[in-house]
């Protein structure tokens, strides 16, 4: 606990009488996972005696109440956490929690990302990138991903070829192209990151045999650890992994990193979330609050975080 001390005690008296506004909603797929972690947020931040101002998002022309001081962009997936409105808000010079224009960009497409971690050293599966018609170059079983969505949004485990034509289709729905993981079973954790420091791993259960859309979002369709049930080499070494895949690609706030762990101790990193989830069911909270941050206080840490970025560009 004590390597924590520093985020523990981080003065956060620099959002004191500060104008905030929410962000969520968004147009996108993760539209109602976005409405309630921006509720969350707002709720959070009140609690602690904060100006907030919610907007729900419907278009790409988003019109901020006046003397906004800081944005909180809770809107999951495309637009929000692509690099698009980020790239709008430091246009306009406006602060916001998160990373910016580029980073988002970056960590949003599961392509570029896997590039930088082959370019960085940082384990991940072996893939290719498949164009519609296209046939894979290896055998089932493996994973296909649109390269460009969250929240497990077009994902699915190939393990025949059988199922190879209708998880092509539902990948094309969002995207012109798609990613192909080998696939890598092993155990599902997370590592939440804020301000380089790994956060406490958390280890996913879901209730099917794999972890979607639904087993995030619905209470009791997952069961959380943590720590992690992993020896305290692997949770070492997790931490160091999940940190290097946040290096690689230049971020500096927060962020959630999907790590796989297998029998062997072998281990690969599936991607990084710059805007995870803040629902009752997040795994970023959980994390956090693993360490003695309650949720409240993890929203003011990101804000000050966020703040000082902009102060040093």
């Amino acid at each position: 606990m004590e390597n924590y001390q520093t985020l523990l005690k981080t003065d956060r008296s620099a959002l004191n009488g500060l104008q905030m506004t929410v962000l969520k909603g968004g147009s996108g797929p993760e539209r109602e996972v976005s409405l309630v972690s921006g509720a969350a947020v707002a709720d959070a931040l009140r609690s602690r005696k904060h100006q907030v101002t919610e907007v729900d998002v419907t278009t790409e022309n988003v019109v901020l109440p006046k003397n906004t001081d800081l944005v909180f962009n809770m809107i999951h997936g495309t637009f929000g956490e692509d690099g698009t409105l980020q790239a709008i808000l430091e246009k306009q010079g406006i602060p916001f929690i998160g990373e910016g224009s580029q980073g988002s960009h970056l960590a949003f497409n599961k392509i570029l990302t896997k590039r930088k971690f082959i370019e960085c050293h940082v384990p991940t599966a072996p893939f290719e990138v498949l164009l519609p018609g296209q046939h894979p170059s290896i055998a089932p079983p493996f994973v296909l991903k649109t390269p460009r969505q969250g929240s497990t949004i077009g994902v699915h485990i190939v393990r025949e070829w059988s199922q190879m034509a209708p998880a092509m289709k539902d990948c094309l729905k969002y995207d012109n192209e798609v990613l192909l993981e080998s696939f890598f079973p092993g155990k599902e954790l997370t590592v939440s990151i804020i301000a380089d420091f790994p956060l406490p791993i958390v280890e996913i259960v879901p209730t099917g045999s794999t972890y979607g859309y639904q087993n995030k979002y619905t209470p009791g369709g997952s069961s959380y650890f943590t720590p992690a049930r992993i020896s305290s080499a692997h949770t070492a070494r997790i931490q160091k992994i999940a940190l290097a895949a946040h290096k690689a690609l230049d971020l500096q706030i927060y962020s959630r990193v999907d790590i796989l762990l297998n029998e062997a101790g072998g281990a690969v990193v599936l991607e990084v979330n710059t805007l995870p989830g803040m629902t009752p069911t997040s795994l970023f909270p959980k994390a956090a609050a693993a360490i003695g941050l309650d949720f409240p206080s993890v929203c003011e840490l990101i804000g000050v975080l966020s703040l000082r970025r902009k102060k040093n560009l």
